[in-house]
């Protein structure tokens, strides 16, 4: 995992380094992920996030392609607001499919 800091497989969040576990803005964004995966049943949610990433790809170099997958755009704009997860509604990152929201 050299070119990721962490990665949420649900149940399990992993890092590449303990000291990314301290970092709450960090920790928050992988929950956020992890609660994603929750919600779709984690097979489905990696199919979608495999599938958009290649459409995306298809437009945009890796970088924006990645920070525009709907589920990223919800982790990067919510990962600051550490009571969001207690919140959010099902389904939540639809709405981060607005134009507002594009990387």
């Amino acid at each position: 995992m050299n070119w990721v800091n962490g990665m949420a497989i649900w149940p399990f969040l992993f890092v590449q380094d303990e000291k990314f576990c301290k970092d709450n803005v960090f920790m928050n964004h992988e929950r956020i992920h992890a609660t994603q995966q929750l919600e779709m049943l984690l097979i489905p949610f990696f199919i979608w996030y495999l599938f958009e990433y290649c459409v995306l790809r298809l437009k945009y170099k890796h970088d924006r392609a990645y920070r525009n997958i709907v589920f990223e755009r919800e982790a990067y704009v919510m990962e600051c607001d550490l009571d969001y997860l207690k919140f959010r509604k099902t389904w939540s990152f639809i709405k981060f499919y607005s134009q507002k929201y594009r990387v």
